[in-house]
């Protein structure tokens, strides 16, 4: 009973995750790095120009380790996510199950998460949600388990790792197992130390190799700034089509009234008295709100549901499962029928679309490009735009002559610093996905086009999505002769500007020589290139950057 109670939820989020296998575009960004590395240009996204692409570091390397051990970097990314969902699942219910020691037990959290369609979405797509799931399940059972380990803290440790943001996961949970143990201060000097030591090393690396502080990603999605109404809309967006206010009741009412029930007296509660008790239990639920706020603040995510899953685990895992008592099966039973009624008909209105805020069901959307319920491998052939957009790269390719394509219009001019074709496109899996290693994928974006990442917001558009680099700044960085479909005045503006202030040093750091001095000044000038911004209209960029 006690095995089928963690192993029966992780076995069905293994079927769940499964049939709804699938390669988020966004994962092919992973993979394109991963092949820069095997390809012995560094972990970088395109060749010569040292940018982080990868929000989830950890990930990315794993991914690159299974690609030296000879595995399909995208296979591995769908699968090993898969595998570490249903990691996560067992991991969460073996750590509920020792709260409640040897007790019999049901499952209760789990039901909430296995009726969430997101949930079965994001056990694959190639991204770092299954290794968060993972990590924040083990995290939280070596908390419960040895919380005066050195291994609990350097695990607990690696949150920024994973995501940049589980460093409020780190916090609260180193916070739980300093209240837990009560080292002296050499313990908790050596507990700070095996928590921070490759976060911090790999910190210093970043800062010299890339010249930031974070992944681009998060200079391009702002991720410090502050959208709570959007924010707000996209937590409506989650929690709304699937009545999640349901089960969160019944656990609510679980949790206040249970105590007083005469079945708590003849049976007793988690083990241990007052931190012990505790701490372990409200640490993950303090970490789940923080994550959420969070989330809510920036303003969300373009892919429905996906940023609120992590903070959803966090709630849960008290709950995960809870002791088989009358309470605690009537709730569980109660949660089981709304999981059914949630898995088999409830579902987001704008399915295989992108929804009117800008939220997508992204799984949906490349189900309907791909034409197949199973898009590991993109082929896009439900999508004319962008099968004609590979077909001028594949021209391009063919032609040996390097060229610079721009946008799905297929916009072509000579790039006399690239060996293969630059293009620039807003799908930036797709583009590195049909760019050879040695020519340059771009983004108007700036998820991994550094230029782009630095401009200014334009004050529309999706999250994530709302920057979009004139084509002018382009040609003017790629060196190319002002094209006739371009503004000629703009271009000769770009190309002062891009000599002058932040511009000058932002391209020294990503693009100039790595010696030992250029590491040191990226390391002493990375909290202000990080912080560097500038207008995306090439004549004011100029009069405010060159004077």
């Amino acid at each position: 009973m006690r095995v089928a109670v963690w192993a029966l939820p992780a076995l069905l989020v293994a079927y769940a995750g499964f049939r709804r296998r699938w390669m988020s575009d966004d994962a092919y960004i992973y993979v394109r790095t991963v092949r820069q590395v095997l390809a012995g240009n560094g972990p970088v996204f395109n060749a010569g120009e040292r940018v982080e692409s990868s929000t989830g570091t950890l990930w990315q390397w794993l991914l690159v380790g299974t690609g030296g051990a000879g595995a399909d970097p995208a296979s591995a990314a769908v699968f090993g996510g898969l595998l570490l969902t249903v990691a996560g699942f067992a991991l969460a219910g073996i750590g509920a199950l020792r709260t409640y020691g040897g007790r019999a037990a049901v499952p209760l959290g789990s039901l909430v998460l296995l009726g969430l369609p997101p949930v079965w979405d994001f056990a694959t797509s190639g991204l770092e949600t299954g290794l968060v799931t993972c990590w924040i399940a083990g995290a939280w059972l070596a908390l419960t388990a040895r919380p005066s380990s050195l291994a609990t803290s350097a695990l607990i440790g690696l949150g920024p790792l994973v995501r940049p943001d589980l460093g409020l996961v780190t916090v609260v949970f180193l916070g739980a197992q300093w209240l837990l143990v009560r080292p002296s201060w050499r313990g908790a000097l050596a507990g700070a130390g095996a928590a921070g030591a490759l976060p911090a090393a790999y910190e210093v690396f970043r800062a010299g190799y890339y010249g930031h502080l974070v992944p681009l990603p998060a200079v391009t999605k702002e991720a410090s700034r502050s959208l709570w109404g959007r924010g707000l809309g996209y937590l409506g967006d989650f929690a709304h089509p699937y009545l999640l206010w349901v089960p969160v009741l019944i656990v609510l009412v679980l949790i206040v009234v249970a105590p007083f029930l005469p079945e708590a007296v003849a049976v007793p509660g988690p083990r241990g008295s007052g931190a012990a008790r505790l701490v372990p239990a409200l640490a993950p639920v303090v970490a789940g709100v923080l994550c959420w706020v969070y989330v809510v603040k920036v303003g969300g995510d373009f892919m429905h549901g996906r940023m609120l899953l992590p903070g959803l685990l966090l709630m849960l895992l008290p709950v995960f499962v809870v002791p088989a008592t009358r309470a605690g099966t009537l709730a569980a039973v109660g949660v089981g029928l709304w999981a059914v009624v949630c898995a088999g008909w409830l579902r987001i209105p704008y399915g295989a679309e992108i929804g009117p805020a800008g939220i997508a069901d992204e799984r949906g959307v490349y189900v309907r490009h791909n034409a197949d319920p199973h898009p590991v491998r993109h082929t896009f052939a439900g999508a004319p735009h962008h099968l004609e957009y590979v077909r001028r790269v594949a021209a391009a390719r063919r032609s040996g002559a390097p060229v610079l394509l721009s946008g799905k219009e297929g916009r072509a001019a000579a790039d006399p610093d690239s060996a293969g074709p630059t293009a620039s496109y807003v799908v930036l899996g797709l583009n590195g996905a049909v760019v050879p290693l040695d020519g340059a994928a771009l983004d108007p974006i700036g998820l991994a086009y550094p230029l782009a990442a630095h401009s200014e917001r334009v004050g529309s558009g999706r999250v994530g999505h709302d920057k979009r680099l004139p084509a002018a700044w382009l040609v003017a960085d790629r060196g190319v002769g002002a094209p006739d479909w371009v503004d000629r005045d703009e271009v000769e503006a770009a190309r002062r500007a891009l000599r002058c202030g932040g511009l000058a040093e932002l391209d020294g750091a990503v693009r100039g020589r790595l010696t030992v001095g250029r590491f040191l000044r990226n390391v002493a000038g990375a909290w202000d290139r990080t912080a560097f911004r500038f207008p995306n209209d090439p004549v004011r960029a100029e009069r405010e950057l060159c004077g």
